[in-house]
């Protein structure tokens, strides 16, 4: 797995955090890739249960990501893939995961790792899913980044 881009996270004291993974169900073999993923990155950060929701695509991660930050969970982790098609319907639904989710983030506080892959077609998807044969881990890496965002908010602001 290439993962020379990718950061060192210091992930001590994520064991303490409420953590909520939100999955869409479009593209079940990718998705299963992302979530296991991410949950493998909460369980090395000895993150205890967290929540897994699955809504139907990635255009619903924004909803159901602002409604765990009133929950108060402490980290959320978005996955979906959106593969391009002969429609603008790639352009809509990506604009719309990313900005309703960066909208929740910053208007809640609560970070929320990015795992949305964003592919041409599915093999791009594949390859980025943390699967075997995946030169990337992008569910693994969104949860992460997630964790380490809350803990260098805390340590900044404790």
């Amino acid at each position: 797995m290439n993962r020379g881009g990718a950061p060192t996270m210091d992930l001590n004291g994520a064991d303490q955090l409420r953590v909520g993974v939100v999955a869409a169900r479009w593209h079940e073999e990718v998705m299963a890739g992302l979530v296991d993923g991410a949950l493998r990155a909460l369980e090395q950060a000895r993150v205890d249960d967290p929540l897994v929701l699955r809504v139907p695509g990635s255009f619903e991660l924004p909803v159901a990501c602002a409604r765990l930050a009133r929950a108060r969970y402490d980290a959320l982790v978005a996955l979906g893939v959106v593969i391009r098609g002969e429609t603008p319907h790639f352009e809509y639904v990506c604009r719309a995961a990313s900005d309703g989710l960066v909208r929740v983030s910053v208007d809640s506080g609560v970070p929320i790792g990015f795992g949305v892959l964003t592919c041409d077609d599915e093999a791009q998807a594949l390859d980025r899913a943390g699967l075997p044969g995946s030169s990337e881990d992008k569910g693994f890496e969104a949860a992460q980044a997630a964790l380490a965002t809350v803990l260098v908010l805390r340590a900044s602001y404790a």
